[in-house]
C-alpha cells in the first residue's frame, strides 16, 4: 500500500496526473484495438520505500505489432514524516511512446508538479516529438497544437525546449518540436493546474491522431526505413543518459524505480554508432558512453531488456557518483532544478 502525500495541492496534482494517465492509455488501448493485437498496456506498480513515501504505477504497451517500447507513469514521492527533507512532494507524469513503424514517431512527454517543506512549489511541463523519419505535416501538426494550446507562453516553452534537447557534440536536436516550461507558477495553483491539463490532454490527443495517420498511411515499411528508425533509437538513448537531468536525477535519489525510469529506451539500438560519438564527447563524458558500452550486449541490433536497464542505470549512477562536476554538463532550460539536493 502506497501511502500519498498530505498537502491539498499534491492530491490535486496527483488527481491530475492519473487522469491524464488514463486518458493516454486508453487512447494507446484504442490504436491497439484498432490495428494491432488488441492488447492492452498492463500496469506495473513500485513503491518508495515499501511505499512509505510514495511510489507509482506505469503502463507498459504490450501490443508488440504496434509498439516497440512504451511507457506511461505516473509517481508522487514525498516526505511528510521527515521534515529534514527540503523536499515536500513531487507528483509526476512522464510518458514516452515508440511505435514499432518507423513512420510514427516517437512521443515523449512530462507534467510534474514540485512542492517544497515551505509550502511554494511549481510545474514542469515538457512534450516534445521524435521522429525516425522526416514527416512536415506531423512537425506541423504538433507545433500548431503547442502554439494553439500554451497561447503567450508559446516561445518561452519552445526556446526552453530547444534548448533542454540540443545535443551539442552531433550539433542537433533530439526531435523536431520542443516545449519545455519550468519553475512554472503565475501565483494561481488553480489557473495553472487547468493550463497542465490542458497541454497534456493536448499533446495526448494530437499524437494519438498523428499516430493513427501514420499507421494508416503506412501499413508496410523498408529494411532501410527500419536501420534509420534504429540510428534514431540511438540518438534517443545517447541523448537521455548523457544529457537528460531528470532521468539523471531520478536515478541519483534512489534505485528503487531503474526500470521503470528506463523505460523511455526503446527495444534496440546500434552500439556501432553510439561507440563512434565516444571520441566526440568531453571528458569525463566519454566514460559515461563506454561504460554504458560495456552495459549493452555485444550484439547487432543490440538489445535493451531488462537486466540491460539495471546495468545502464547502474552505470550512469556510478558515473555521477565519481564525477559528480559533471552534472553542470547536463541539459537544462533556462533555471536548473536542484531535484538531486530536494531529496538530501
Amino acid at each position: 500500500m502506497r501511502i500519498q502525500a498530505k498537502s491539498t495541492e499534491a492530491k490535486i496534482a496527483y488527481i491530475l496526473v492519473e487522469e491524464l494517465q488514463t486518458y493516454f492509455v486508453s487512447k494507446l488501448n484504442e490504436i491497439s484495438e484498432t490495428f494491432g493485437n488488441n492488447t492492452p498496456c498492463e500496469a506495473v506498480e513500485w513503491g518508495r520505500d515499501g511505499g512509505l513515501h510514495g511510489g507509482g504505477t506505469r503502463y507498459e504497451a504490450r501490443d508488440e505489432k504496434i509498439f516497440d517500447r512504451g511507457s506511461v507513469n505516473v509517481s508522487q514521492v514525498h516526505y511528510d514524516d521527515d521534515e529534514s527533507k527540503k523536499l515536500s512532494s513531487a507528483t509526476a507524469i512522464s510518458t514516452i511512446i515508440h511505435p514499432k513503424n518507423p513512420h510514427a514517431p516517437s512521443m515523449h512527454m512530462h507534467i510534474s508538479w514540485t512542492q517544497m517543506r515551505d509550502g511554494k512549489g511549481y510545474w514542469r511541463i515538457m512534450a516534445d516529438l521524435n521522429p525516425s523519419l522526416k514527416d512536415d505535416v506531423a512537425q506541423k501538426t504538433f507545433d500548431t497544437m503547442l502554439s494553439q494550446t500554451a497561447g503567450e507562453h508559446t516561445g518561452e516553452g519552445v526556446a526552453q525546449g530547444e534548448r533542454y534537447f540540443n545535443i551539442p557534440v552531433l550539433n542537433r536536436t533530439r526531435g523536431v518540436s520542443h516545449f519545455y516550461l519550468e519553475n512554472f507558477n503565475r501565483g494561481d495553483f488553480e489557473a495553472d493546474r487547468a493550463f497542465a491539463k490542458q497541454m497534456g490532454k493536448s499533446v495526448i490527443d494530437t499524437y494519438a491522431a498523428i499516430t493513427r495517420q501514420a499507421l494508416q498511411d503506412f501499413t508496410s515499411y523498408t529494411a532501410e526505413e527500419k536501420a534509420k528508425q534504429l540510428d534514431y533509437h540511438t540518438l534517443y538513448l545517447f541523448q537521455v543518459l548523457t544529457l537528460d537531468r531528470g532521468t539523471t536525477s531520478g536515478l541519483l535519489v534512489h534505485d528503487q524505480n531503474d526500470v521503470g525510469i528506463m523505460g523511455s529506451i526503446p527495444s534496440h539500438v546500434n552500439r556501432e554508432l553510439l561507440a563512434s560519438w565516444t571520441a566526440l564527447m568531453p571528458k569525463p563524458q566519454d566514460e559515461l558512453v563506454e561504460a554504458l558500452l560495456d552495459a549493452l550486449p555485444d550484439v547487432m541490433p543490440t538489445p535493451v531488456e531488462t537486466e540491460t536497464k539495471k546495468k545502464l542505470a547502474s552505470a550512469v549512477r556510478a558515473h555521477y557518483k565519481k564525477y559528480p562536476e559533471a552534472l553542470s554538463m547536463q541539459a537544462s532550460g533556462n533555471s536548473v532544478p536542484p531535484t538531486v539536493d530536494n531529496h538530501n
